[in-house]
């Protein structure tokens, strides 16, 4: 018999799970950053430590397909919630008192560190307006917002496989974007930017869901 006590449990268990993934996931981009593991000797356009932002962002859409206890997880998740948690995004400011003083290329800094700060202070507004009801919840806008995130990240990430130095003309001063292959600046790729985009994807994946649910029964979404 389920009672809600055991929905409680159960739903705690979940966020202790979770806690304890991030908690291993930061110690292992830690490792990997300090240990300098997945460093561009070659400075290839696709850096060793795009694996470490890939491999998380994969495994997620392989176990939301196949995990029916991850799905019921992630559609019971708060779409203002999911959605404020990108006002975290304006962290990229970072990157351009580091490109100010020669530790990153300005011409990346300027694209991830605005761009980030863009989606980060825009959250408040999007989150208000799905406040005015739920069919602000499943619009266009709020699908954009997320959409334009996640082109955020695939603008960044070309961005810094152009600052690998793979091609020279496109380095000043000889400053790459080596310093994002270790600590703690790899954090970003390593735990930071594939946290954010999977916030994306829950929300993405969520109105999907309550679009269907509209489409089969209005009462469906009300509930």
């Amino acid at each position: 018999m389920d009672t809600a006590d055991n929905k409680i449990e159960l739903s705690r268990a979940a966020w202790a799970g979770l806690a304890g993934l991030l908690l291993v996931w930061f110690a292992a981009a830690a490792v990997i950053g300090t240990q300098q593991f997945m460093v561009n000797e070659g400075q290839s356009f696709f850096a060793p430590i795009a694996v470490t932002a890939v491999i998380p962002v994969v495994a997620f859409l392989l176990l939301y397909a196949l995990s029916s206890r991850l799905r019921r997880f992630v559609l019971a998740l708060d779409i203002r919630t999911l959605t404020m948690l990108q006002h975290w995004r304006v962290v990229g400011f970072v990157f351009l008192p580091l490109a100010f003083f020669d530790i990153l290329p300005g011409w990346f800094a300027w694209s991830a560190g605005f761009g980030d700060v863009a989606i980060g202070l825009a959250a408040p507004f999007v989150v208000a307006r799905i406040g005015r009801g739920l069919d602000a919840g499943i619009s266009v806008g709020l699908v954009r917002y997320h959409l334009l995130g996640l082109l955020d990240f695939a603008v960044a990430i070309a961005a810094a496989g152009l600052a690998s130095g793979t091609i020279p003309g496109l380095i000043a001063n000889g400053v790459t974007s080596a310093p994002l292959d270790i600590w703690p600046l790899n954090l970003f790729p390593s735990f930071i930017v594939p946290i954010f985009i999977v916030l994306h994807l829950c929300v993405l994946f969520k109105v999907r869901h309550l679009r269907r649910a509209a489409l089969r029964t209005p009462q469906a979404v009300a509930a």
